[in-house]
């Protein structure tokens, strides 16, 4: 069995990109279709994953429970960075658990966790490699590449200072008459696929009756706003076919579709609208994907 999974960054600038469709194209580059070919799709999910670095990381106890890595996947580069960072933090929250069950606490919040995090080796780590994502955010992937290889390799460490990437990933798009213009091509349904053929076998499921959990602050804005400046990014940013541009029935010109039915829970639109229109909110009854093969 062969997992194979794309990360694209959402501070992404040009609204003609679709990470879904980058994904389908990176399956035909000889390296990863080799491993690939005569194979059957069996699986498909896609999620907004905390990829932030050292200077994302959050408060990591709360009263009852403790924010842990738990692999490079999901919290990538947050509060973990690869697999034995992921185990390392799972241990010493495991440690800070046992201290507080023998000193016979409840729900109290273990604040200890921390304090044993910034006490090893995997907080120096993620500190030593802070600048790596910004560095690259701030001065693209050649010089912040290049700055971060001299801070790893030249200096044995990190730079004396801390670069901060502080735009929100919502606010990198430019206008789509500024962006080259991205054609992808047509699925072959061997290696490549459309989404929702991609979105049924994720088994995600809604009740059709209940309220649409994908909430618009203004519904006009997407076809007054978004569509003539940025090409409506929702279309291609959502991975699983969501939110269409199409024509209205009474013949009135463009709306805006949103087919809640498809939504895999990523939260990508929530993230990434331009102009942060959108809120995603929790769906009725245990509804969304269920991934029985991931």
């Amino acid at each position: 069995q062969v997992y194979v999974g794309l990360i694209a960054d959402l501070s992404y600038s040009n609204p003609h990109l679709s990470p879904f469709d980058e994904f389908q194209r990176l399956k035909l580059h000889p390296e990863i279709r080799k491993h690939l070919e005569g194979g059957k799709r069996v699986a498909y999910g896609a999620r907004a994953i905390t990829k932030g670095g050292f200077n994302c990381l959050p408060k990591m106890s709360f009263p009852g429970g403790l924010l842990l890595g738990c692999d490079a996947g999901t919290l990538n580069g947050s509060k973990i960075k690869g697999s034995h960072t992921a185990m390392k933090s799972g241990l010493l929250g495991a440690e800070a658990v046992f201290e507080a069950l023998k000193e016979g606490k409840g729900g109290e919040e273990i604040t200890s966790f921390e304090d044993r995090f910034k006490d090893s080796w995997l907080y120096k780590e993620l500190y030593a490699e802070r600048n790596f994502g910004p560095a690259m955010h701030k001065f693209g992937n050649i010089v912040g590449g290049a700055i971060a290889y001299f801070e790893q390799n030249i200096l044995r460490g990190s730079l004396p200072f801390t670069f901060h990437d502080t735009t929100p990933d919502h606010a990198t798009l430019k206008p789509a008459d500024q962006a080259r213009k991205i054609e992808y091509p047509r699925p072959d349904n061997k290696l490549t696929f459309d989404k929702l053929s991609s979105v049924f076998i994720s088994n995600t499921n809604h009740e059709e009756d209940q309220p649409v959990h994908l909430k618009l602050s203004d519904p006009d804005l997407p076809i007054r706003e978004n569509l003539p400046k940025y090409n409506e990014p929702a279309q291609r940013y959502c991975p699983a076919g969501v939110y269409e541009v199409v024509d209205a029935d009474d013949g009135s010109g463009k709306k805006f579709q949103i087919n809640a039915q498809n939504c895999v829970h990523c939260k990508t639109c929530d993230i990434k609208d331009p102009a942060q229109n959108i809120t995603w909110v929790t769906p009725e009854g245990g509804g969304g994907p269920n991934y029985p093969n991931m």
